[in-house]
C-alpha cells in the first residue's frame, strides 16, 4: 500500500510519485526505468521465494531455526533508552555485543507475552520451551527489552570483511535478479523483538529493503525537502539525519517542518516486499513486534563515476543552483497572469502609504531638496507618466525624505555638536535601510520597485532624473537594501529584453548620469546584489548542511 500525506500537496512532482510493481524487472529495466530517476519503487512480494521467507518467521518456527544456525554468534546491538525511537546519533545509544541467543531469549519472551499473557512465560521456561541457557545471556536486559534492537547487522560487507558477523544466513536468501550487476557494499540484518522507529535519516548508498517477517511503514521524503528536516551538522557525527524529533516536533524550533508531511509519502510493507530507497531520500522506518528484514547497500552509478579531482568543481556548481533556486524562492518570477495582476493590485498597495494626501507638502520637499527653486511642472509631469508612474514617484520620494528626516532627527537629538553631521546622517540613513535588509515584505522600496513593470519602473527613474535628481542619488546610494538590489537588476534586465539597444543606452546613460559619482551609484547596487546572494548562500548552508550563520534569512 502506497498513500500519500496531503492532496494538496503541489511541490511534489509526478515524476517523484512511489509506485508499486507486481512483478520484479531486469536488471536492465530496473536500472533505466527506476533507478536512473532516483525515485523510490516497491516490488511486492519479490522475495517470497527465498529460504528465509519460510524459515524465519517466527510464528513457524523461525526463532529456533536461527537459534539452531546462528546462536551462538555474537552481534552488535543497539541500546537505547530512547526506545522504541532509535537516534542515529551516537549520542543517544550504544552499540554493545550481545550473543544472538539472548536476543532469541528476547523474542521468544516477547511471543510469549503477546499470546498467553505473562505467567504462561515461566509455564513455557518450566516446560522447556525457552533455551535455559539463553535465559543468563538476556538478564542484563530482560528489564527492558524493548531498547534492543539488531540495526544493521552484516551478513556480508565488501568493505570491511571482518565486521560480517552472521555470514552462515547467507545461504537462506538470494540477491534479487535485478541487483546481479551491482557490486553491493553491504547485506545487513535488521530484526526488533518489540515494536521500533528509526530516526528520519538518509542513506549515502542505494538501498534495497526486503521484508523477511512481520510489517514495516516507511515514511519517506525527496532530498529537495531536506531543508525542512533540518539535517545534521555536515561536520558532525550524524549528519545523514534529520533534527526534527517527529513524534513531537517544536515548531517554534523548526518552523519549516511545519510542511514536512505535505512533501511524504508512506508505504506499507508486508513480508515477502521489498522497496527500492534511493541515495538520499530521508525515511523514517516504524516497525511491527518481531519484524525481520535484509537490505542491499551499493553506490550509485552518479557517485561511482564522480572523479575526484572534479569533486571542488561540482560542489562550486551544486552550491551556486541551490544559491539561485534560494533567490528565486524570496523572488520568485512571475507570469504574464501574475504581471497584470500585480499591475492591478499595485495602486493599492501604493495608495497606502497615503501620498495623495501629503501632495502639497511633498512637491514643496521636492522643490527645495531637488529642483533649488526650479517650479516642479507637476502637470506636464502627469500628462507624460500613467497614474500607477505618478503613484510609485510620489511614494519613493516620499520614503526617502521621510527616512531623511528621520535620521536628520534622530542625529539631533543624539549629538552635542553640528559639526560633521551631513556623514553622521548619512551613517543613520544607512542604519534605517539595513534593519530588514533580506525581507521583500518589510522592504517599502523593493516592494514599490517589484510591483512595477520594467517599463513603468523606467518612465518613474527618468521622472525622478529630471525633477528629483538628489532624491534619486539618496534612494540609490542609502536607502536601496539587498533585496532591493537585487530587484532592480532583475527589473533592469526584464527591461533589457523589451527595449531596443538604442533605447536602453540613453536610459543608461540618463539614470547614471544623475549621480555625482556613477561609479558609486553602480558600486551600491552591486555591493547591494552580492549581499542579497550572500545572505542566500548562508541559508542553504543553513537549510542544507546544518550550518547556522545566525543574522537575517529572506523568508525563513
Amino acid at each position: 500500500m502506497v498513500s500519500n500525506r496531503s492532496s494538496v500537496r503541489t511541490a511534489m512532482e509526478e515524476s517523484l510519485q512511489i509506485q508499486r510493481l507486481e512483478e520484479a524487472p531486469s536488471a536492465r529495466d530496473f536500472e533505466s526505468r527506476i533507478e536512473s530517476t532516483n525515485v523510490p519503487a516497491v516490488f511486492s512480494g519479490c522475495v517470497k521465494d527465498w529460504k528465509a521467507f519460510s524459515k524465519w518467521n517466527p510464528s513457524n518456527g523461525g526463532l529456533d531455526y536461527l537459534q539452531e544456525r546462528v546462536g551462538l554468534c555474537v552481534v552488535e546491538a543497539m541500546l537505547s533508552s530512547s526506545a522504541p525511537v532509535f537516534y542515529g546519533d551516537l549520542r543517544s545509544h550504544e552499540r554493545v555485543p550481545l550473543p544472538f541467543s539472548a536476543f532469541i531469549g528476547l523474542c521468544k519472551q516477547r511471543m510469549c507475552h503477546s499470546e498467553d499473557g505473562s505467567g504462561a512465560c515461566f509455564e513455557a521456561e518450566q516446560r522447556g520451551l525457552l533455551d535455559p541457557a539463553s535465559e543468563y545471556d538476556r538478564k542484563p536486559y530482560e528489564d527492558a527489552p524493548q531498547q534492543i534492537y539488531l540495526a544493521q547487522v552484516p551478513i556480508i560487507n565488501t568493505e570491511n570483511e571482518e565486521r560480517v558477523q552472521l555470514e552462515s544466513l547467507r545461504e537462506d536468501f538470494q540477491t534479487p535478479v535485478f541487483l546481479e550487476d551491482k557490486i553491493l557494499a553491504s547485506t545487513n540484518l535488521w530484526m526488533n523483538n518489540a515494536q521500533a522507529r528509526s530516526s528520519t535519516h538518509y542513506d549515502p548508498h542505494h538501498n534495497l529493503l526486503c521484508v523477511v517477517s512481520g510489517c514495516k511503514q516507511v515514511v519517506l521524503w525527496p532530498p529537495s525537502a531536506s531543508a525542512m528536516l533540518y539535517p545534521m551538522p555536515i561536520y558532525g557525527e550524524a549528519s545523514n539525519h534529520s533534527s526534527v524529533p517527529l513524534e513531537n516536533p517544536d515548531f517554534s524550533n523548526y518552523p519549516r517542518a511545519q510542511c514536512l508531511m505535505e512533501y511524504s509519502q508512506k508505504v506499507i510493507l508486508h513480508a515477502g516486499d521489498a522497496l527500492f530507497i534511493p541515495e538520499g531520500w530521508f525515511h523514517q522506518v516504524d516497525s511491527d513486534d518481531l519484524t525481520i528484514a535484509v537490505n542491499f547497500w551499493w553506490r550509485s552509478n552518479i557517485v561511482s563515476n564522480m572523479s575526484e579531482h572534479m569533486d571542488a568543481y561540482y560542489l562550486r556548481i551544486i552550491l551556486r543552483r541551490l544559491t539561485d533556486k534560494e533567490m528565486n524562492r524570496v523572488l520568485p518570477k512571475s507570469s504574464l497572469a501574475e504581471m497584470e495582476n500585480k499591475k492591478k493590485h499595485t495602486c493599492v498597495v501604493l495608495n497606502n502609504g497615503g501620498v495623495d494626501q501629503n501632495d502639497n507638502d511633498l512637491d514643496q520637499a521636492c522643490e527645495r531638496k531637488d529642483l533649488k527653486g526650479k517650479e516642479l511642472e507637476q502637470r506636464t509631469m502627469s500628462h507624460e507618466l500613467e497614474p500607477l508612474a505618478i503613484h510609485a514617484l510620489h511614494e519613493l520620494v516620499s520614503l526617502v525624505h521621510h527616512r531623511v528626516n528621520a535620521a536628520e532627527l534622530r542625529q539631533q537629538v543624539q549629538s552635542t555638536s553640528t559639526t560633521d553631521s551631513a556623514g553622521s546622517v548619512k551613517d543613520e540613513f544607512t542604519k534605517v535601510v539595513r534593519a530588514n535588509s533580506f525581507s521583500l515584505e518589510d522592504d517599502p522600496v523593493a516592494k514599490i520597485i517589484w510591483a512595477l513593470q520594467p517599463c513603468t519602473l523606467r518612465n518613474v527613474f527618468l521622472a525622478m532624473v529630471k525633477n528629483f535628481p538628489r532624491t534619486l542619488e539618496a534612494l540609490i546610494l542609502h536607502l536601496l537594501s539587498p533585496v532591493g538590489a537585487e530587484v532592480l537588476t532583475r527589473k533592469f534586465e526584464e527591461m533589457d529584453q523589451q527595449i531596443t539597444e538604442e533605447d536602453r543606452n540613453r536610459f543608461y546613460q540618463v539614470f547614471y548620469g544623475a549621480f555625482d559619482d556613477q561609479f558609486a551609484a553602480m558600486d551600491a547596487i552591486l555591493n547591494g546584489k552580492e549581499l542579497f546572494a550572500l545572505q542566500a548562500y548562508k541559508n542553504v548552508l543553513d537549510k542544507y548542511l546544518g550550518v547556522d550563520w545566525g543574522g537575517p534569512k529572506p523568508g525563513v
